[in-house]
């Protein structure tokens, strides 16, 4: 890895693996700070050890990482290994059940990817209960635990805690990762400040568990939520990959890290600014109307437009149209491909809304294939948002939605595909399908979806959206360009959404939209210049009805666009510095790309009476730079590295001025 090394070490009996030390290059030269010196009463030796990874039967009182229908004991049976990849093989002689612990390393990056791999060698079925991909052993006795947590329109709010004993628990069983909880953690050392992190690349259901165990230490295991999978002789079974993260720098550091990962897995293309109609017309889509809507986002200088739902046969409401997708004739008169070509006419790139893996109980699809959901004989079928959800994990389910894409992708040119899931799958069942993998077989196929659009359509950039966050995980931003954050786009909810979401994600793949929406949870209002400078943060879009903007409105916004271009470069590959958060009095985000420094800030709390009252200026000491170098502003204001760092930027706040973009070029 860049600047870290994992070290594992094989016992001398051979039963389990054990992890050395995970930190700065070097560390592991030396005794390792996670192994057990004690004796293990009242348990077994692998109870107290630092074991990689370890079936239930091996370790029974402390925790295992996996779980079958019967205990498991191992045996090594040899390794495969390259420069930047490690493969470790474990069998249990009783069952048969071959193990492989996998490592890669993330080229470039202090990134290491887990997972494993089990194929049942024996004579009969294994059932999994328990799935995980990795387990981690942390040298830290009383670990600060960073978590994202929230529900529908407030998804990504930042937690923390500290865990003298026992355990914690995060996870989703709502086949998406879910709003509730983002598929990933980081663990700080309260004492140094150094920081280890997980996220997981599953597009189902998930869980990640924290213990402080009997010998001090603090173990991570991260992997699917399973119950009763069937594993048939000759069968194979691949956990999902956990990216793991460990940096010196804290939550700053290791956030970094997932960055530099994250854009190692997406495509490098410029992600355009956007404007989406939805807030505008919602269902009521009809051509003359999104035409003249085009017309305005034009002018303000934005890239690609997006028609989101209401464009197809059906659909007037959410209660009808949802899987019969042709576009409605009486909105498209002159038929879709006419108004396609006028929208790309203005200079704007096309995209489109769907929602490929629901049904509407109204729609002709439900009506040939009611056969097609997920359902449970003889219970009722559960309505979320007026809609059921596909089974996609059946190979003509599968079918039907890829062809709907390659119909859609060849007849019309579209640039743009923004993807919704707007409701879990509940009941979860398919008649006659006994210990079949439902979870598994729906994100495998979702995953073959998105890579056949990456592969026969390259051409057509992709938007992860599930109800806002609901699916933001690893596997779902490495197959898609950007993803939906959240519905909500408030000013200051959005604000504090974005501040937890870039903990875990990079800014370059979070979209968000300027719109004028009030608030679920802040409702205090923001100018238009602090709504635009939030939705720089990451990918630009605006969302609001534009037709209601003043003209001054739309100058202003034509110039935040024009700067948020010069800029985009920097934000999306720039190294990212959190300062402060929303809960302070003001807070700012800082990229470093190259020579160049954007700092975005916000003005979040009250303000301090400056000028009419005694007072100092807002400060941000920003980190990272080079303390000796001289930094110029757009504006010709020069400052030293040093004041940089250790004085901070100036930036003063008025009632009318609540946020600020400051970029700082390092002269030669």
């Amino acid at each position: 890895m860049a600047t870290t090394t994992y070290t594992v070490g094989l016992p001398e009996h051979e039963g389990w693996l054990e992890q050395i030390a995970w930190g700065p290059t070097g560390v592991e030269h030396g005794p390792s700070p996670t192994a057990n010196a004690g004796r293990t009463p009242y348990m077994t030796a692998a109870d107290g050890a630092p074991v990689e990874y370890a079936p239930f039967g091996l370790r029974p009182f402390t925790g295992a990482d996996l779980v079958l229908d019967q205990e498991l004991f191992w045996r090594f049976d040899g390794e495969d290994s390259t420069p930047t990849s490690l493969r470790l093989a474990f069998v249990d002689d009783l069952t048969g059940l071959r193990t492989v612990l996998c490592y890669r390393t993330s080229p470039s990056t202090d990134v290491l990817l887990r997972w494993v791999e089990l194929t049942n060698g024996g004579t009969g079925d294994l059932v999994v209960d328990q799935l995980g991909s990795a387990g981690f052993c942390l040298p830290v006795e009383s670990p600060e635990l960073t978590f994202l947590t929230g529900r529908w329109a407030h998804e990504f709010q930042r937690e923390q805690l500290v865990l003298p004993a026992g355990r914690f628990e995060i996870g989703s069983s709502q086949g998406v990762p879910g709003h509730q909880f983002a598929s990933w953690l980081a663990v700080r050392d309260a004492v140094d400040g150094q920081a280890w992190a997980v996220s997981l690349a599953w597009s189902g259901s998930w869980r990640i568990a924290v213990d402080v165990e009997v010998t001090g230490a603090t173990r991570v295991r991260a992997g699917r939520a399973v119950s009763g999978i069937s594993l048939a002789p000759g069968e194979t079974l691949i956990a999902p990959q956990v990216a793991a993260a460990y940096s010196a720098d804290g939550l700053d550091g290791v956030s970094r890290a997932l960055h530099t990962h994250e854009r190692s897995l997406t495509r490098d293309l410029v992600r355009p600014v956007q404007y989406n109609s939805w807030e505008a017309t919602e269902f009521a889509v009809e051509e003359e109307g999104q035409l003249a809507l085009a017309s305005l986002a034009a002018e303000l200088g934005a890239e690609l437009f997006v028609v989101d739902d209401g464009w197809f046969t059906g659909r007037h409401d959410d209660t009808a149209g949802l899987g019969d997708w042709h576009p409605d004739p009486a909105a498209f008169p002159n038929g879709f491909a006419t108004f396609v070509n006028g929208v790309k006419a203005l200079g704007l790139g096309f995209g489109l809304w769907v929602e490929p893996e629901a049904v509407s109980p109204k729609s002709l699809l439900y009506q040939e294939h009611p056969d097609w959901v997920y359902r449970v004989d003889g219970r009722p079928a559960t309505l979320i948002r007026n809609q059921l959800l596909l089974d996609l994990g059946r190979e003509d389910v599968f079918e039907f939605v890829r062809a709907v894409f390659d119909r859609l992708l060849t007849d019309y040119p579209i640039d743009y595909v923004k993807w919704d899931m707007n409701r879990p799958p509940t009941p979860r069942g398919r008649p006659g399908a006994v210990g079949a993998d439902l979870d598994g077989e729906h994100v495998r196929n979702y995953w073959r979806l998105l890579d056949h659009l990456r592969s026969n359509h390259p051409h057509v950039l992709v938007e992860g959206c599930a109800g806002g966050g609901g699916r933001t995980d690893l596997a779902t931003i490495a197959r898609t360009d950007v993803v939906w954050p959240s519905d909500n786009t408030a000013p200051m909810d959005r604000l504090n959404i974005q501040y937890g979401f870039l903990h875990a994600h990079a800014p370059h793949v979070m979209l968000s939209w300027v719109t004028d929406h009030p608030g679920f949870f802040d409702t205090r209002p923001k100018s238009l210049r602090f709504r635009f400078v939030t939705a720089m943060a990451g990918v630009l879009g605006i969302g609001a009805d534009i037709r209601l903007w003043t003209p001054e409105q739309r100058s202003e916004a034509a110039s935040l666009v024009t700067l948020y271009k010069e800029i985009r470069s920097t934000i999306h590959h720039g190294s990212l510095h959190l300062i402060g958060s929303p809960a302070d009095p003001s807070c700012a985000a800082q990229y470093d790309h190259g020579a160049r420094t954007v700092v975005l800030a916000w003005q979040t709390g009250d303000l301090n009476g400056v000028p009419a009252l005694p007072g100092r200026r807002s400060r941000f000491p920003l980190r990272g730079l080079d303390v000796t170098a001289t930094y110029r502003t757009s504006d010709g204001v020069e400052y030293s590295g040093a004041h940089l760092v250790h004085a901070g930027l100036p930036i003063t706040f008025t009632a009318t001025h609540d946020a600020d973009v400051v970029v700082l070029d390092r002269q030669p």
